[in-house]
């Protein structure tokens, strides 16, 4: 497992364009896909430490802030013959697993991930209503406990995105296994 931190990006950024499928098929697309308030994006697998310590984390945000009009997608780019975990049957597993009730899209050809410049799992960017970019980074300051976290990040942004307030000025990178880039 390598640790890697994501990229610094501008607030405001457009969000890339994207259609993708999950594993059953059914395509979406990031026109569809943003809420009344905005998107939460989140590059994610099912194998790595982090991403699978965070998971119940980012299910719990997604339905907090579902009914405040922020959507939630989730994009696993590590479609990868070396990484069979993280394959779209396993995908399937896990969103039965934990009870998943947003899409988790098939990023096959990994173009999504570096349209976004994804580096890690997780990978967090919160989109407003015009498909913005308005946090990029962690979702909390400890990522092995919850309980032990002090800063929530990716909650207070998201909280901040529906009270229409501006972009937290400080945003600490999200950390997490490599994308597996083939």
């Amino acid at each position: 497992m390598a640790l890697v931190h994501s990229v610094d990006l501008p607030i405001g950024s457009p969000m890339p364009a994207f259609r993708l499928s999950d594993p059953s098929g059914r395509s979406y697309g990031s026109d569809n896909l943003l809420g009344e308030q905005g998107l939460l994006v989140v590059f994610t697998c099912n194998h790595c430490p982090y991403a699978k310590a965070q998971w119940p984390r980012l299910i719990r945000l997604a339905e907090e802030f579902a009914g405040q009009g922020v959507a939630t997608v989730a994009i696993n780019a590590n479609i990868h013959p070396g990484y069979p975990d993280d394959a779209p049957p396993r995908m399937t597993e896990l969103v039965a697993e934990l009870g998943i009730s947003f899409p988790y899209l098939v990023d096959d050809s990994q173009q999504v991930a570096r349209d976004f410049r994804a580096q890690c799992t997780p990978d967090p960017y919160l989109f407003d209503r015009q498909g913005r970019l308005f946090y990029h980074g962690r979702i909390d300051d400890n990522w092995k406990d919850e309980r032990a976290a002090d800063q929530h990040e990716l909650r207070e942004a998201m909280a901040a995105l529906v009270s229409g307030k501006e972009p937290p000025v400080e945003q600490k990178p999200s950390m997490g296994c490599s994308i597996k880039w083939r």
